[in-house]
């Protein structure tokens, strides 16, 4: 099997598509029919930490967050990548100025290129995420929602922003030998996208890693987002009265931290070269975010 090369939608790329079909006032009013207030816990990688601040955020019973649902379908990223890639000015343009639908003259109009309103498109994406993740959760009693994902990335936030103006974003990321060393020694299967990008070697890891990290600071400034380090999360040094306030939601934070879920790290370190792998795969990404080597 021919390994694709791993490949991230970007921020600049998504922001500037939204944005010309707002400017040209195809989507005046964005894609949301209603208010309403996700939450999604981005975390950068695999072994960061993430389930368990997931596990404490859902001991606010009327939330569910479902975790990385279909994740190895890199669902949100193709998307983000389609929508970034729009379509090309002269469609757009034709977008803009096409025939009337309902016009009596529409059997004699040229028609070739006949859309629904971009509302509508920006609608259908959204509708896509209420019926798989919003709708499930409130049929089993849950009055907020939102989803735990380890491959998003900036542009994904982006997009999910553009589809809900109201979620929040937690985002999570722990010292990427840590999180290595952890998902090493799970020894399991793991793909960014099935079946072409597994997650295989230290490079693979740390490339994604890397490129997770970089791409928070493209967040525009304002961006609804908290960032918590793993190292934080289990030293106790989080202001949960402060989370629970800004999320909107109530913390039983001891009831989570009471249960040990899932370790997997059973090294009590790193080899020499995997640390030098990592060390050179992550290195922008590592100072972005405050690890030394």
């Amino acid at each position: 099997m021919t390994r694709e090369p791993l490949s991230l939608p970007g921020v600049e790329r998504l922001s500037e598509s939204t944005a010309l079909l707002q400017t040209r006032r195809l989507d005046a009013t964005g894609p949301a029919t209603e208010r309403e207030a996700p939450i999604f816990l981005l975390s950068n990688g695999w072994r960061a930490g993430s389930t368990l601040l997931q596990r404490i955020l859902v001991t606010d019973p009327r939330l569910l967050l479902w975790g990385e649902p279909v994740g190895e379908m890199a669902l949100v990223s193709r998307i983000a990548e389609m929508v970034s890639h729009s379509i090309s000015p002269p469609l757009l343009e034709l977008w803009k100025s096409q025939a009337d639908p309902n016009s009596a003259a529409l059997a004699t109009s040229w028609i070739a290129n006949l859309y629904p309103s971009t509302s509508d498109f920006g609608a259908a994406l959204r509708g896509f995420f209420d019926q798989w993740l919003a709708k499930p959760a409130r049929e089993r009693g849950f009055l907020r929602w939102g989803l735990k994902e380890v491959r998003l990335g900036a542009t994904e936030a982006i997009l999910l922003h553009w589809l809900y103006p109201d979620a929040k974003f937690v985002i999570i990321y722990r010292h990427p030998y840590d999180s290595y060393r952890s998902l090493a020694d799970s020894h399991w299967a793991i793909y960014y996208r099935y079946p072409d990008q597994p997650i295989d070697s230290a490079a693979s890891f740390a490339h994604l890693w890397n490129r997770l990290a970089m791409s928070w600071s493209e967040l525009p400034g304002g961006f609804p987002c908290l960032q918590i380090k793993y190292e934080d999360l289990v030293s106790g040094k989080v202001d949960f009265r402060a989370l629970e306030s800004w999320l909107g939601i109530e913390l039983k934070e001891n009831v989570a931290l009471s249960a040990s879920v899932g370790g997997t790290a059973k090294r009590s370190g790193l080899t020499w070269y995997e640390r030098w792998i990592i060390a050179r795969e992550a290195e922008e990404g590592m100072h972005a975010l405050g690890y030394s080597k």
